[in-house]
């Protein structure tokens, strides 16, 4: 840049002499200042056009030049797009940040050094109920009223993070984790944990249930055997008999409650599916029939109505799952219909769909238990159900059976009138008879 500088005043002289050669020395000085004027000019006009690129809009291209200003322009036009392909990149990764950052499962929520609201993604926005657009730089705490939050914020201490329990949305939990970043920023971290605070209760209370219905038992089976051990030489046999029959009678229960539980565990851990063939639904609902009559001891009137029309004779599924179903079904029934009650065991192919049913006459269940029992350990009556020798996990036990054969479960009750338990089959699962099941 100095050499083209040189140049073109050496250029400017040379001319000046030649001038003074021919006119003298006063055409020299005025071609000498001519010249510096001419260049002071040129390089005026080019630093204007220099300013009006910088104002123009950006990706404008520089203005041509020659000599020394070639070389700025040429220095200026690379630094140019060095910046120009740097903000590409940049506004390319924000973009891909902002990206990932709203496929987050988590919310991100981004403050100001005094809580102001910066950036959210979208899993914050209904976390917290904040439009991103519109309460952008709103001070986050007039959003969000959780007095837990504010507290939370307000004291400065993010070792650990926050369960909030949302007071607008009944049933949301969030865990907060804030971190700390930058200026005096915060990035406040939200995770839906409603679920796991649910499946950690129901843990809870699965637990403390089991432990209810097995020690009751255990109590009962160690107070006759110690009761037995101190004065055993005190009973007449018979009540020896007596004792050790209800001993007996617990420990069935307890086996009873072991054998539920492990059937549900296997059902609801997804172990696989048995083998499935097509079953007699003739032959299966004759023989639960007759294992509810021996229940029921003859204290009920048990009826079966079968369906045994083609197309509606078989079942696709795994026999033992599906007596384990229906036999519950049934027990039920036998539990909650009082001596002199009628139960009626039905299989029905309607609107393509197959149906087995029992309905009876019983006590009924008011409608608010309803939708709860299917829960494990949930009873209307316990009293009477323990009494009868129910686990509580009997319609548990159905719901994942039938889950398991696409099919559903349909309660209809009335207190003091009766209900109907009915399990509902599609298409898919019904075949005619087959040669093997009647040969």
């Amino acid at each position: 840049m100095w050499w083209q500088a040189v140049r073109m005043l050496g250029l400017v002289a040379l001319l000046a002499l030649i001038v003074g050669a021919i006119g003298g020395k006063v055409a020299a000085l005025a071609m000498l200042f001519a010249g510096l004027l001419a260049m002071l000019a040129y390089q005026l006009l080019n630093l204007q056009r220099l300013v009006e690129w910088m104002h123009a809009p950006a990706g404008m291209p520089l203005p041509a030049g020659v000599g020394i200003w070639a070389h700025v322009y040429y220095d200026l036009d690379r630094r140019s797009r060095t910046s120009l392909d740097l903000r590409e990149r940049l506004t390319d990764a924000l973009d891909r940040f902002h990206e990932a950052s709203q496929a987050m499962p988590d919310g991100v929520l981004y403050l100001s050094a005094n809580d102001r609201i910066e950036w959210l993604n979208r899993k914050a926005e209904q976390h917290f109920g904040i439009d991103g657009r519109r309460d952008h730089g709103v001070l986050v705490t007039t959003l969000v009223r959780e007095p837990e939050f504010v507290r939370f914020l307000q004291a400065g201490d993010f070792t650990d993070p926050l369960v909030l329990h949302s007071t607008r949305r009944a049933g949301l939990t969030l865990l907060l984790q804030v971190v700390p970043f930058g200026d005096e920023q915060k990035m406040v971290v939200s995770r839906d944990v409603s679920q796991l605070e649910k499946l950690e209760t129901m843990r809870r209370d699965f637990i403390a249930n089991v432990s209810h219905e097995l020690r009751t038992p255990l109590t009962v089976v160690t107070g006759f055997l110690e009761t037995l051990i101190d004065g055993r030489d005190d009973f007449a046999p018979e009540d020896v008999t007596n004792f050790l029959q209800l001993a007996l009678d617990q420990s069935l229960r307890m086996q009873t409650l072991i054998e539920d539980l492990l059937t549900l565990s296997a059902l609801e851990t997804g172990a696989p599916a048995a083998v499935e063939e097509r079953v007699d639904v003739a032959a299966l609902v004759h023989s639960i029939a007759d294992d509810t009559r021996l229940l029921s001891n003859g204290r009920h009137e048990i009826d079966a109505d079968i369906d045994a029309r083609a197309g509606c004779a078989t079942l696709l599924g795994s026999e033992k799952e599906l007596r384990s179903a229906f036999a519950n079904l049934a027990s039920n029934a036998v539990r909650y219909t009082p001596s002199g009650g009628r139960i009626r065991l039905s299989w029905s192919c309607t609107e393509g769909r197959g149906e087995f049913a029992v309905e009876d006459n019983g006590i009924g269940i008011a409608a608010e238990d309803i939708p709860r029992l299917t829960e494990r350990f949930y009873r209307v009556d316990r009293g009477r159900s323990r009494e009868t020798g129910g686990t509580g996990l009997g319609l548990a036990i159905v719901k994942h059976i039938l889950s398991r054969h696409q099919a559903e479960l349909r309660i209809a009750s009335e207190p003091g009138k009766g209900s109907r338990f009915s399990a509902r089959f599609p298409a898919s699962r019904l075949g005619p008879a087959t040669p093997a099941l009647h040969s």
